[in-house]
């Protein structure tokens, strides 16, 4: 039986096994998918499983999209370009790194219906998933970008690559009209995003990529002011859906029946 795997810290809220353990039942694949806690210290021992076959492949997600990179024999072109990995997968006994979240990413802002052509975005934190956030927004033809981070030097680090995105200080504010919480804060009932926003004005897109729970501090304020406000449900569903296709040379479905199983 294959054995997959999402590795984190933390790693409790994840709904990949559950998503994912549904897709194999459904398609007949003798599989199961699982979730692991770990230390970056472990990242190490986890890519030999799955180079002596005791792993199949893995979800990587925060705080590892980044530091499980040089342990790898290669990466596809996208993980290339955005410096990010969210899933690990054996070719020709070849250990390779690709980056599903971007796609993932965009297909979730189409579902929206927001005309994003010539907006303008701020995406608040500057982790491993930021990069594939960018490179989204672009193909999504939004035409200024701006990244915040409680540790500017973080945010600074990303402009390296994208020179044409802006750095603005945590907590400053500009007419913005797609907002992305890329941070961990909302994973915990009782987390504040320490940023006014009263002050991006009604109608706007506020977007948070934690999907559990479902309506975090900061899409419940958004969503009081007057804006349409989404959770990273659809993101993480389609990443998953590339992912599994990648594994499993199978593409499921996002269907009803999946957002269901999401919502439950």
């Amino acid at each position: 039986m294959k054995k997959f795997l999402v590795i984190g810290n933390p790693i409790d809220h994840s709904l990949s096994p559950k998503l994912h353990n549904y897709w194999m039942s459904l398609h007949n694949i003798k599989a199961i998918y699982e979730k692991a806690l770990l230390d970056k210290n472990e990242l190490k021992e986890i890519i030999k499983e799955v180079k002596s076959g005791k792993i199949d492949g893995l979800n990587i997600t925060l705080p590892f999209k980044k530091a499980i990179i040089p342990l790898l024999d290669g990466l596809t072109p996208l993980a290339k370009e955005t410096r990010s990995v969210n899933t690990v997968f054996k070719k020709d006994g070849k250990i390779f790194g690709e980056n599903t979240d971007a796609n993932g990413f965009r297909k979730a802002i189409q579902y929206t219906n927001f005309e994003t052509k010539n907006k303008s975005a701020l995406i608040l934190g500057a982790g491993g998933v930021v990069t594939s956030i960018i490179f989204a927004l672009k193909k999504l033809g939004v035409s200024k970008i701006f990244v915040s981070n409680r540790t500017k030097k973080h945010a600074d680090e990303i402009k390296k690559f994208y020179s044409d995105i802006e750095i603005i200080d945590w907590g400053a504010t500009k007419e913005i009209d797609i907002v992305i919480n890329a941070t961990s804060l909302g994973l915990n009932e009782n987390d504040v995003i320490d940023i006014d926003l009263k002050s991006f004005g009604k109608n706007k897109l506020f977007y948070d990529l934690i999907y559990n729970p479902p309506k975090t501090n900061f899409l419940q304020k958004a969503e009081k002011l007057g804006n349409q406000v989404e959770n990273g449900k659809m993101m993480f569903a389609y990443q998953a859906q590339l992912s599994f296709s990648i594994w499993n040379g199978v593409e499921p479905k996002v269907d009803e029946k999946v957002l269901k199983i999401l919502n439950d």
